[in-house]
């Protein structure tokens, strides 16, 4: 389901104030003006620290709350705030912002939540940014946003279990995130008597958006924190009614691969992104699906189609591709490969990173250097790109930038994802969805090929200067890992003949091994697994 992101086209028309030029240039026409190669973990930290400024800098002064876009003025945006929450958590944990000035930051944001408008303890999509008043976010929609609140409890609840020292300031923090949390009332938007979950309700237009929060879309978690509120939680029946809705379940083969829930070929790539901003994709799977594989499957799908399928004349290719809900050269779209006009964004691939580590980099390289010097401004990425005509988005978008800087945290860092394993109401939420651990085989665990060239393509992490793994035992024994070249012998021993019980075991190589081909065999007496590879 995508109405809420489709709703952007009032954007356009209605509610954003003419931009200053200063805080807004018009990009130029796109032209080759090559930025010298700078290396990965280089790029990554500029990155992230120019898009952590659209919410730290470009915060609005009063609240502290995100903007919902380059120009917005007092407008603010609930769930981009979460994403911009998040962002912060980063530059701390980075040192590009001081922890104290953080909580001092958020702080400000829950005072101003606290008495900004709320509709049974939900906030609306847009409000004023100065005054804490709803701004409609169309005709009927003046009330509680469901989602957009879930993304934004999202983030405070992972601010909570980040700033945990016992000082007197992170305490009252934690406090108030603790108070607003709790006086959402989640079942009050399943109050109908029909077991489905709304997305929204207004005071003056009570149900009549009449919207169920259907999936697989980007609700997920709105439904593991509706479940996992200690004081409004809905009932399972509710999940499974609503949710777990005709078409939630796919099946069906795309680009060589088989989703098994959502949309043919995945829908746009923010679906693999919102929920899992702080849910672990890793730790997740239930009766319909291992939620890893599916957001990695996604992204194949979205980058094959792209690459194999998608127009010649969009001129898509390896360091070019990613299509997902941004701004447009004919207004806001939802791009996906079943509606394609040839514009990708920056955010779909590069908040992909922690599925397909290797391709996002190319994008990422390609389009800070390659295209850097049009595409890439004060505040990060610009929106959105269409290479055919020669388009670039004159606007920043709190949505599209906050799972830049999140997303490639998570690949570094695995930071957000940590934090959410800590809350324990969201594990009971979880547990609740039937959403468990999963049991692996014996093998190499999270590595799925490219189905085109039939080798899993791996990225020397910017951080360790080492390629990363994980690798599950499923039963005790001895083992040998061994990285081996094309002809058979070995390049790398990283087991040799050790004992494992159970579990998932990280490991890392290849610090001194040269780029190329090889072989991943996992060894032992009751069998041997194998992995083609090619270490770039």
């Amino acid at each position: 389901m995508i109405y809420s992101r489709l709703l952007y086209l009032l954007i356009l028309i209605t509610f954003i104030s003419c931009k200053a030029e200063e805080e807004n240039p018009t990009p130029p026409v796109i032209t080759p003006d090559v930025i010298p190669i700078t290396p990965d973990k280089e790029i990554l930290d500029k990155v992230q620290q120019a898009t952590l400024q659209y919410f730290w800098e470009y915060g609005h002064p009063v609240s502290g709350m995100a903007r919902e876009r380059s120009g917005s003025g007092d407008l603010v945006t609930s769930g981009g705030t979460g994403f911009g929450i998040s962002a912060i958590i980063v530059g701390v944990n980075r040192s590009w912002i001081t922890r104290s000035e953080a909580v001092e930051r958020l702080t400000k944001m829950c005072d101003f939540l606290n008495s900004a408008d709320r509709f049974h303890g939900a906030w609306s999509h847009w409000l004023d940014g100065s005054t804490g008043k709803v701004i409609a976010f169309s005709s009927k929609d003046n009330g509680g946003d469901l989602v957009e609140t879930s993304f934004l409890i999202n983030g405070l609840l992972t601010a909570r279990a980040y700033f945990n020292n016992a000082d007197a300031k992170e305490t009252e923090l934690r406090s108030k995130i603790t108070q607003l949390w709790e006086t959402v009332e989640w079942n009050w938007y399943a109050s109908r008597g029909d077991n489905l979950l709304y997305w929204h309700w207004s005071p003056d237009y009570n149900w009549e958006m009449n919207m169920p929060i259907r999936g697989w879309n980007e609700c997920l978690i709105t439904y593991i924190l509706a479940l996992s509120s200690p004081t409004y939680a809905i009932s399972p029946t509710v999940y499974q009614n609503t949710f777990h809705s005709p078409g939630f379940t796919n099946g069906l083969p795309s680009e060589g691969y088989t989703l098994n829930i959502g949309p043919g070929f995945g829908g746009p790539l923010f679906f693999a992104h919102y929920s899992f901003l702080s849910l672990d994709p890793r730790q997740m799977q239930d009766q319909y699906t291992f939620y890893w594989e599916q957001n990695v499957k996604h992204t194949l799908i979205d980058r094959a189609y792209c690459l194999y399928e998608a127009p010649k004349a969009y001129g898509y290719h390896t360091s070019l591709w990613g299509l997902t809900a941004s701004d447009d050269p004919d207004g806001y779209k939802a791009h996906q490969p079943t509606d394609d006009n040839g514009t990708i964004a920056p955010t779909a691939a590069i908040s992909s990173m922690p599925y397909t580590p290797y391709y996002s980099m190319q994008v990422l390289r390609h389009l800070y250097t390659t295209l850097g010097k049009q595409l890439y401004g004060k505040y990060g990425f610009y929106d959105a790109y269409n290479r055919s005509k020669g388009w670039v988005a004159k606007d920043y978008l709190a949505i599209d930038q906050g799972p830049i800087i999140i997303m490639i945290e998570n690949y570094r860092s695995r930071l957000l994802w940590e934090l959410f394993t800590k809350i324990p109401e969201v594990q009971n939420g979880l547990l609740i969805a039937n959403i468990q651990q999963p049991k692996p085989e014996t093998g190499f665990y999270l590595a799925i090929p490219e189905i085109r060239s039939g080798l899993y393509d791996l990225l020397k992490h910017p951080d360790q200067n080492k390629y990363p793994l994980d690798v599950a035992i499923q039963t005790a024994g001895s083992f040998t890992l061994n990285l081996e070249k094309e002809d058979g012998t070995v390049a790398e021993n990283i087991w040799p003949q050790e004992p494992k019980a159970p579990g998932l075991y990280p490991v890392t190589f290849g610090e001194n091994v040269p780029p190329g081909k090889y072989t991943l065999h996992l060894g032992s007496a009751a069998g041997e697994k194998k992995l083609a590879v090619y270490l770039h």
